[in-house]
């Protein structure tokens, strides 16, 4: 009887504390409420290191990050966040996103030469606590990333560039994840397929079911390979059907912000993209 009472008094507590932080909690992140994870790609800050694109991601009012491979870790160090990265500069990782209060969710857009490389890229991501690696590999190299993706119990996302990349379609990435891991799937970038002159609520019905991850933005021209990111909800994306079709499809996943433009003073940009995008989950 006593044991049954104790769990009672837990569950009540637990209630009351779910009841009187959600409200605010959901106001100020709607889109926790769908299980999305909105962050930044780092990528988005290339001109600047690891721990200064923390900072960026921070004052944007965003909580997760997509690492890229290459960027200067910075705080002091000089190593590029790779899987050569040492024992020292991985510490130093994890202290600056405790410290930031951001969480590395992704790693990509990667891609390895050999089956011994892919085995080191996923060991080092596992390491880091990655949940979804995004990617364009090799069609040799598909088995072996499906074997890692069981063998590591992390996410491969295939990322579409535009077209002539080989990913450019969704039609390549369901014929390259078929038959594989069900943890393999796509990292949609909505950009690069209306650089491609593709509809992307279209691709993103072609590819339900199998969405992990994606990068998100918004674009001043359709069709054309040369347009640039603008404040999301201002430009040609179709972002209300969007947003319509992934909660309908029950996407949960990072949705990641990847401004490639003003380079030198983007992060405005991206918190005003972020800030639209919450009003839109709102409205």
């Amino acid at each position: 009887m006593k044991k049954k009472t104790y769990y009672l008094l837990i569950a009540t507590v637990c209630f009351f504390m779910v009841a009187c932080s959600s409200p605010k909690q959901l106001a100020q992140y709607p889109e926790e409420k769908l299980d999305w994870k909105l962050g930044s790609q780092a990528y988005t800050f290339r001109l600047f290191s690891f721990a200064e694109a923390l900072d960026k991601i921070h004052a944007s009012g965003l909580h997760f990050v997509e690492a890229f491979p290459g960027q200067t870790i910075g705080a002091g160090s000089e190593e590029k966040f790779t899987y050569e990265l040492s024992e020292e500069g991985r510490k130093l990782v994890r202290k600056l996103l405790k410290e930031k209060k951001v969480t590395l969710h992704a790693y990509g857009v990667v891609g390895a030469k050999d089956a011994q490389e892919w085995e080191k890229v996923f060991a080092f991501a596992k390491e880091l606590g990655v949940k979804v690696i995004t990617c364009e590999p090799d069609e040799k190299h598909l088995d072996v990333v499906s074997d890692l993706c069981d063998k590591y119990d992390i996410k491969a996302a295939i990322h579409n560039h535009p077209n002539p990349s080989h990913y450019w379609n969704p039609e390549t990435v369901l014929k390259a994840i078929d038959g594989r891991s069900p943890r393999m799937g796509a990292a949609v970038d909505v950009g690069h397929w209306m650089r491609s002159g593709l509809d992307p609520v279209e691709c993103l019905k072609k590819l339900e079911g199998h969405i992990i991850h994606s990068h998100f933005k918004d674009l001043n021209e359709f069709g054309d390979k040369k347009a640039h990111d603008v404040h999301w909800g201002t430009g040609k994306l179709p972002i209300e059907a969007v947003i319509a079709e992934l909660k309908r499809q029950k996407f949960t996943g990072m949705l990641s912000a990847e401004y490639e433009y003003n380079w030198e003073n983007n992060q405005p940009d991206v918190q005003a993209s972020v800030s639209n995008f919450r009003a839109l989950l709102k409205k």
